[in-house]
């Protein structure tokens, strides 16, 4: 509670340093919100509902990691209030854009109080597939805005408790249905290192990924794919996992190699496309464990 408190008051103070003359946030017509990624603006606007205009940099089924923003994206920057990224290492072309568009957006990072993972070495930032961090996120968002436009808060809070219900809904039964596979076959082998969080609430052991935790990562050697061949033939997987944002042509060597079948598409770093079975962040994460949930049971 004390830690969330600081959180409001931290964002609070750099929007009322981009205020009015009196110190006050500067809010005329819906709050004028940027959120770095489909993901992350789907839980925004869940929060904000009405309340908020969004833009969200980086859409449905594009990779953050490797994203090139526009000039449009340079604007968008320019006109808002706050800008929401989820930080953890995931947008590194973010720092660049703030500073050329001359923005005077409060920046929050909603991972905020998220105890960060590693993968190679590096700070994992895939925080979402863990859904008590999508919760976490919810809340940071909530607190942001209602600091941002006190006007709205009361209905920042409601939106808020009532999306945080359906994650708590939604946390319950990921857990519900990952006991429908056997422990033994609660592993997984994919395109690149995205699954940790996932990994480490719902009990499953990543047995390896042919990329980093960044898409942007060096390729593995030939050493390095004959060593996960042998580790995917070891452990004794029925099934590995390609992803929406990656290519997939090492992993569906992989796959050959070690003569098991490659499962279409998880969504990893961005929803699927409007109207798609993963447009929404819940629809995502029931798509995704309702696969794997499958594939492993086999």
């Amino acid at each position: 509670m004390i830690q969330r408190l600081a959180f409001a008051i931290m964002v609070a103070l750099m929007i009322a340093a981009c205020g009015g003359a009196d110190g006050s946030p500067t809010v005329a017509g819906p709050l004028k919100v940027v959120a770095t990624f489909s993901v992350l603006g789907d839980i925004a606007q869940n929060v904000g509902g009405d309340k908020i205009e969004l833009r969200t940099l980086v859409g449905p089924g594009i990779d953050t990691h490797t994203f090139a923003p526009s000039p449009a994206d340079n604007r968008a920057l320019a006109e808002a209030a706050l800008v929401l990224e989820n930080g953890l290492g995931f947008e590194g072309w973010l720092d660049d854009l703030y500073s050329a568009s001359g923005s005077k957006a409060a920046r929050v990072v909603v991972t905020d109080g998220i105890a960060p993972l590693e993968a190679d070495g590096e700070t994992d930032p895939h925080a979402w597939h863990n859904v008590a961090n999508a919760i976490r996120m919810a809340e940071n968002i909530r607190d942001a805005l209602a600091a941002a436009d006190p006007a709205n808060a009361a209905t920042y809070r409601s939106n808020a408790e009532s999306y945080i219900a359906e994650l708590q809904t939604l946390d319950a039964w990921v857990f519900d249905e990952v006991e429908r596979v056997p422990e033994e076959r609660r592993k997984l082998v994919t395109t690149h290192d995205t699954f940790g969080y996932f990994a480490e609430r719902y009990g499953f052991e990543i047995v390896g990924a042919v990329l980093p935790s960044s898409t942007e990562g060096a390729s593995p050697s030939a050493q390095e794919v004959a060593a996960l061949v042998e580790a995917v033939r070891s452990v004794g997987v029925p099934a590995v996992f390609a992803e929406n944002v990656s290519s997939n042509s090492l992993l569906n060597q992989i796959a050959a190699e070690a003569g098991i079948a490659v499962v279409a598409s998880l969504y990893t770093d961005a929803l699927g496309p409007p109207g798609s079975d993963s447009d929404t962040y819940l629809k995502m994460m029931q798509y995704n464990v309702a696969t794997i949930v499958r594939e492993l049971s086999k």
